[in-house]
């Protein structure tokens, strides 16, 4: 939370008790107006969906409903906005079995069937209503002049910014604990024990209460007090499901999940922190292959992860991570059977991962491979048209086989997510000079083409 400085100004003050309430209410709004460093990783994506699916599903809300995007951040948080939920990789690292993470799945899942966050900014902009009044009486109270009416307009400015204050976290409070409640009732519903989300929230609450800082933003975004933790170890234990435990082999995936994101944001040093008790399970050992290969010893952990195939046969995200090592040691070839293999093991028919497999046809260098790259890249943009990556590597194919339009086209798309609308604009209409009047692909240009963005709001 930054100082509070003096502002001089009612309209000034009235901006600053916005942003308060906003940064302690609505964070989950706050963090979207930041770029987010979102991770994309087809094995945790895959994790994620078995977690989330079932979940989503007793909620009622249809496939597809629900984004779900990760968050690369040490932190342990998670939060919505609207239809889209954002996982920290710090809590996925730091929740040591699938109950804890599907707990605080669950609560945030509640909090989208509850509708909390419109309610929410219909409060905020009630709110803001009322904080204009008192501004505005507050300011007519010390323009009428002298100590009194300074000291009075000081009184109605500070009176009206507590009592708003007051009402948004008591309203707050009341949506917390109907998430813990709808929590509860879709873990049941899916048959799944509540108590890794009371393990959590009981891991939290002791952190607040010992630790005045290195607090994670979830505990302060998701306030506990004592009423609430007693009533949700009520519902917790009662349960008929609360004795149940993850599956075995959800567990292990959940594992691999940790030592990959342990390998990537620290090294080999955190996977073995991570998997001190038992450095020789099988996440241990494949946290330890990609720090491996991360530190430079590809052959290394090859090793390690063809020793981890003839254990775990049908785990595509090994023969991905295998495709990965080939392909970064001028393997290519090897790495497009590896791939090959991964597409055909994966169970979430991942676009992110057909989107790498063009790539590492790419990476061949040879040309028969170039429309089996195309191919697969648009298959993968097809199911997944946000992945960044994918426009660019099919740009590349297409110039490689001599097709510069759709190249264009290809690079209009990719300028256009990331914002840049100008230059989105300028690669289509020099698209559509080449392509077919009317064709669906010149259409697609034309939307880039007239597309106007909206204006931001001043909250």
């Amino acid at each position: 939370m930054p100082a509070r400085l003096p502002v001089p100004s009612p309209t000034k003050r009235l901006a600053a008790l916005i942003v308060l309430v906003l940064s302690l209410i609505a964070l989950p709004a706050a963090s979207l107006a930041q770029s987010l460093p979102l991770v994309r990783d087809a094995e945790i994506e895959g994790l994620l969906k078995s977690y989330t699916e079932p979940l989503f599903r007793a909620g009622g809300l249809g496939k597809g409903a629900v984004d779900v995007y990760i968050v690369n951040n040490r932190n342990f948080n998670a939060f919505v906005t609207d239809r889209r939920m954002f996982i920290h990789t710090g809590a996925l690292m730091q929740a040591e079995t699938p109950n804890e993470i599907i707990g605080v799945i669950a609560h945030e899942t509640g909090h989208i069937i509850g509708g909390h966050q419109a309610r929410m900014r219909d409060r905020i902009e009630k709110a803001k209503l009322l904080a204009a009044v008192g501004v505005l009486m507050g300011a007519g109270a010390m323009a009428a002049g002298g100590d009194l009416g300074d000291a009075a307009g000081q009184a109605i400015l500070s009176g009206g910014r507590d009592s708003l204050m007051r009402t948004l976290l008591a309203y707050q409070r009341d949506e917390e604990t109907s998430a813990d409640r709808a929590a509860i009732t879709l873990l049941d519903k899916t048959g799944q024990s509540g108590a890794g989300m009371l393990k959590t929230f009981d891991r939290m609450g002791s952190e607040l209460l010992f630790s005045s800082s290195r607090i994670d933003p979830y505990i302060q975004s998701h306030p506990l007090p004592r009423e609430r933790v007693a009533l949700l170890q009520t519902l917790v234990t009662q349960s008929p499901n609360y004795a149940r435990r993850d599956p075995e082999a959800l567990q292990i995936r959940h594992d691999m999940a940790r030592a990959k994101i342990a390998a990537y944001s620290g090294g080999l040093g955190m996977v073995r922190r991570l998997f001190r008790d038992d450095r020789n399970a099988i996440a241990a050992r494949y946290g330890t292959a990609i720090a491996q290969y991360l530190q430079g010893n590809p052959k290394a952990a090859l090793q390690t992860i063809n020793k981890l195939i003839q254990q775990m046969p049908n785990y595509a995200y090994l023969y991905e991570m295998k495709a990965e090592i080939l392909v970064n040691t001028r393997k290519a070839d090897d790495a497009v059977a590896a791939m090959q293999t991964a597409i055909k093991l994966d169970p979430y028919q991942s676009g992110l991962l057909r989107i790498q497999y063009g790539h590492v046809l790419l990476e061949s260098g040879k040309r028969a491979n170039v429309d089996e790259a195309i191919r697969q890249i648009k298959a993968g943009l097809a199911r997944d048209p946000q992945t960044l990556s994918g426009y660019g590597y099919l740009a590349r194919a297409y110039s490689t086989a001599g097709d510069e339009a759709r190249a264009m086209a290809a690079t209009a798309e990719a300028r256009f997510l990331v914002g840049n609308h100008k230059e989105a604009r300028q690669f289509a209409m020099r698209a559509q000079q080449q392509l077919n009047k009317n064709s669906p692909e010149w259409v697609r240009m034309q939307d880039i083409v007239l597309y106007k963005p909206k204006k931001k709001s001043p909250f």
